[in-house]
């Protein structure tokens, strides 16, 4: 039974890669490039941080994002979707 916030929440992409510098680099789904903001933070599919957007990168029309991790395990969330989670700035407000 999905929970309401998560039927809330919006697909961004795919977790494609670990890179050398040690970023998760997801590919992002159509327009949200354009709607991902440097800052961001996106999660799993059971809330749970993912990473925060550092940059958006690649074509208009195929982009990435390359993510600074926020978890210690960056093998085990290659190839999950995420979604667009709160920024940290507002965990802080709190």
């Amino acid at each position: 039974m999905m929970t309401r916030e998560l039927q809330e929440r919006q697909e961004v992409g795919e977790v494609m890669h670990l890179a050398k510098s040690s970023r998760l680099i997801v590919r992002l789904l159509g327009s949200s490039g354009k709607e991902t903001r440097p800052g961001e933070i996106l999660v799993d599919q059971k809330g749970k941080g993912v990473g925060k957007v550092l940059e958006v990168i690649g074509p208009v029309a195929a982009p990435y994002a390359s993510l600074i991790p926020l978890t210690d395990r960056t093998n085990k969330v290659l190839g999950i979707k995420v979604y667009r989670g709160k920024s940290l700035r507002s965990k802080r407000q709190r």
